[in-house]
């Protein structure tokens, strides 16, 4: 308690009560945050996504079911990923293999392969947040998450 009669500390535990009843953290999304730190790799490269068709593309007007073209970099690492309500298709540049997991919120993730030309296909459509987890040779690099 201060000399002016306030106490910070106590305000605070009290307003953590209040929105404790009044709005609490639905269980699902506090069940997501958990499962998203769990599969945080502190020695992994963040992909930063440099496109997204959603927000850089210029629309084709009348065009219905239009996949998402997304693009991810870490260093010299590229990722072009397909979206759509098939699947999603990619390929790594430069050409390598890799083991590629799509991690998806609660669920576990589904992992796919990339070829010798780097390319790979999963016919699971991400239904919520997601990621891409890529593991070359003793890297691994992980992508930013979005909304499918």
């Amino acid at each position: 308690m201060h000399d002016d009669g306030f106490d910070g500390e106590l305000l605070e535990e009290e307003l953590r009560q209040a929105t404790a009843i009044l709005d609490p953290v639905p269980a699902q999304l506090r069940q997501l945050a958990v499962e998203a730190f769990a599969l945080h790799d502190l020695d992994a490269r963040i992909a930063e996504l440099t496109f997204d068709s959603v927000v850089d593309a210029i629309p084709v007007r009348g065009a219905t079911d239009v996949p998402r073209m997304l693009t991810f970099r870490a260093g010299e690492v590229t990722v072009d990923v397909e979206v759509s309500a098939q699947g999603l298709m990619g390929q790594l540049l430069p050409p390598q293999q890799a083991r590629i997991e799509v991690l998806g919120g609660p669920q576990t993730a589904t992992s796919v392969v990339a070829d010798d030309m780097g390319r790979f296909t999963s016919d699971a459509p991400p239904a919520g947040p997601f990621a891409l987890r890529l593991r070359t040779g003793g890297e691994v690099v992980v992508t930013e998450w979005l909304r499918a």
